[in-house]
């Protein structure tokens, strides 16, 4: 088979085209972050508790869709570069709360800015129209919620 007849082969399944365009979207949030020393799940985490400040870890988690383990190295990391802040919950001692800090609310506009930007340039071969329609339709997969004869995934 030659490389022609590969990709004609392979353009028309789901699973590869929507695993090439999220390739192509890290590798743009890696250039568009980079300056703020963020990726994209790090940016997430951030946006996430500027829009629900203070969570607890486990609360933070959960809105990303991250497990326990992967929200602790998340936290470590942007704690190390004094973006947030971990701190026990005055409600109940058993839960860490994290919170931004004055570094990361000041760095998340820009770099929320940066993403937006990034993002743009991705989907500039669309038209709004069907960009939109993208979203709309990447929304209905991504977060409706499992019907019950829908096997898990």
């Amino acid at each position: 088979m030659t490389g022609d007849a590969t990709s004609e082969v392979l353009a028309s399944r789901l699973g590869y085209l929507l695993k090439h365009a999220s390739l192509r979207l890290t590798e743009t949030y890696v250039q568009a972050l980079a300056p703020f020393g963020l990726d994209g799940r790090e940016l997430a985490v951030l946006a996430v508790l500027a829009a629900h400040d203070p969570l607890s870890q486990l609360e933070a988690a959960g809105r990303l869709g991250v497990d326990r383990t992967t929200m602790v190295a998340l936290v470590d990391t942007l704690e190390s570069k004094d973006l947030v802040v971990r701190r026990r919950s005055p409600h109940d001692r058993r839960k860490n709360v994290v919170e931004l800090t004055p570094t990361g609310r000041e760095r998340l506009p820009a770099a929320e800015r940066a993403r937006q930007e990034a993002e743009s340039r991705l989907l500039a071969p669309l038209s709004p129209a069907d960009s939109a329609a993208l979203f709309r339709a990447l929304q209905a997969l991504a977060l409706e919620p499992r019907r019950a004869d829908q096997p898990p995934g």
